[in-house]
């Protein structure tokens, strides 16, 4: 059954005006029977009418239809309305869902990141005090399963969880990355937040919310828009929206937080780099004798990669020292020579303590110093290099010593001329029966007579110790300290809230601040005393006399 309904006139309409059709048809002559899905029939009505407008006229003629469906019982789904149905596991997608938030809400936790940072700590501790990059040997004997340090240290621990190599090691990286998932976590679900918060202009309609914050006064015979003048003559951010006042200053110290933890990210980052990334070594050249770089350096972790850098060949030009009054070593200095691999001297330069070499990323480092040789003449002979030797003596003073046969050298008791020297600027010379026979300096050319064999020392050839090392991590490493010091500064900066409403001739005045809590109320009494005060004037308005 379909009816239609199409009068004649169509009467004007206005929008926003809102007309009723009551239909006799509709109401409870409609009564529908209970019959099967087979014989279903719907109830069919369409409408049309003409609309006009109060804007134009551009729909004359036009009719607009609208059909209104009824029936007796609910659609049926579509497949899609089925698809969309879901047929079970809601709550198992519901954990999962959840699941990335609990593991942030765990990570973020406070107790735990500094849990993680004593953890750090004391790893790095133990580093200290384990000697690194030594043998197995050397922690055989250093930490016996006979005698353990407190009663189960031993070396076992020291080579199981890598202790010998300990800012590489597995442990601590894996706790340093624990640490750094804990402080991007807290950022991401902390401190941006908060800084969000902060950057959004909250206006207070309710005179009892501002009475509720850390400082709340009034105000009689005031103005909302005087006091916003003197809060921005206080380098405050004002913001005024019909009687309702918010101001805002130091958002930086909300911004620090987030600088402070990306800074100790970086840190860890540039320190995780340096231990998995460099490469060291060391090295004792004589003086006039080369060594290639590549040959010295070792890789350190498993993101160790040479350079082009590593087939310089160095060459030491000259070792030499600087003696106080005393006679005791001050500084020692190497003369040191760079050439690339076709020959080509690239640098050169003389380093001493604390002041490095630096070329491709590789900074060599004078560490140390040892004497080499003595080159002597015998009886007008020569010259003689005599290879010196270290001698154990207590304490650090080193000693070096060197001997020249004298007489059958094919004896099975063979005696000479011992020579001792604990420098390069003096060598002390004994007979065969070990008596003192005298002390010359190198390249004096003065003679000495000794059991028949007349010696003159020509020179004293030093060593130079040298340490290498390359270290991708330090810029990431001084940047984050630099960073770090700077966002902690910026952090200690006080973010300060203000909220105010006129009432009448009142304005209620309330604020918080995060930091410098207790300095806030005398600021906000400072700047209140300075908003004027209203003063009502009253004309009072007298009927002119006119005089005839």
């Amino acid at each position: 059954m379909e009816t239609l309904l199409n009068p004649s006139k169509t009467p004007n309409l206005f929008i926003p005006k809102t007309h009723l059709f009551k239909l006799s048809f509709l109401h409870s002559n409609f009564n529908p029977q209970p019959h099967s899905s087979f014989n279903r029939r719907p109830l069919s009505i369409t409408i049309t009418c003409k609309v006009k407008t109060s804007q134009g006229r551009k729909n004359d003629g036009k009719n607009i239809s609208k059909k209104i469906v009824l029936t007796d019982s609910a659609p049926e789904l579509s497949n899609e309305e089925i698809k969309a149905k879901p047929k079970g596991g809601g709550k198992a997608w519901g954990v999962i869902k959840k699941f990335p938030k609990r593991v942030l809400a765990i990570l973020s936790n406070l107790p735990l990141a500094i849990g993680e940072m004593f953890t750090v700590a004391g790893l790095m501790a133990l580093g200290t005090a384990i000697d690194q990059g030594e043998s197995p040997e050397y922690y055989f004997q250093k930490y016996p399963e006979e005698n353990p340090i407190f009663g189960f240290f031993t070396w076992r621990w020291v080579l199981t969880l890598g202790f010998d190599h300990m800012f590489s090691s597995p442990v601590f990286l894996g706790t340093l990355i624990l640490l750094g998932t804990s402080l991007m976590a807290c950022t991401y679900t902390t401190q941006i937040p908060l800084v969000k918060v902060a950057r959004r202009w909250s206006f207070l309609q309710s005179a009892d919310s501002i009475r509720k914050q850390e400082f709340s006064d009034t105000l009689p015979q005031a103005s909302v828009s005087d006091l916003g003048v003197i809060l921005m003559g206080a380098e405050y951010e004002v913001f005024l929206k019909g009687p309702s006042l918010y101001a805002f200053k130091g958002l930086a110290g909300r911004f620090a937080p987030i600088g402070v933890h990306l800074a100790m990210l970086l840190i860890m980052a540039g320190g995780t780099l340096s231990a998995t990334g460099s490469f060291r070594g060391s090295v004792t050249v004589p003086q006039g004798l080369n060594f290639v770089m590549g040959d010295v350096l070792g890789p350190t972790g498993f993101l160790s990669t040479p350079t082009e850098a590593f087939n310089t060949e160095v060459h030491v030009n000259k070792f030499y020292m600087d003696y106080y009054d005393s006679g005791e070593v001050s500084q020692f200095h190497t003369d040191l020579s760079l050439f690339d691999m076709n020959g080509k001297e690239v640098m050169r330069k003389t380093l001493s303590v604390n002041d490095p070499l630096r070329y491709g990323g590789i900074t060599i480092y004078q560490t140390d110093w040892s004497f080499s040789a003595l080159q002597i003449l015998k009886d007008g002979e020569g010259p003689f290099n005599l290879a010196m030797a270290p001698l154990t003596i207590n304490g650090d003073k080193k000693l070096f010593g060197t001997f020249l046969p004298v007489g059958d050298t094919d004896s099975s008791n063979v005696k000479g001329i011992s020579m001792l020297a604990r420098d390069l600027q003096s060598i002390v010379l004994y007979d065969k029966q070990g008596k003192f026979a005298g002390v010359r300096r190198p390249n004096s050319k003065l003679p000495i007579e000794i059991d028949g064999t007349k010696i003159v020392i020509v020179d004293a050839i030093g060593s130079s110790g040298l340490d290498l090392k390359t270290d991708p991590g330090v810029p990431a490493v001084y940047a984050g300290f630099g960073a770090l010091m700077l966002t902690t500064c910026i952090s200690y900066l006080s973010h300060a809230q203000i909220w105010a409403l006129q009432d009448g001739t009142t304005v209620i005045v309330g604020g918080k601040t995060n930091r410098a809590k207790a300095e806030f109320p005398d600021e906000m009494n400072r700047l209140l005393d300075q908003v004027p005060e209203i003063v009502e004037s009253s004309i009072s308005k007298k009927p002119d006399n006119i005089g005839g």
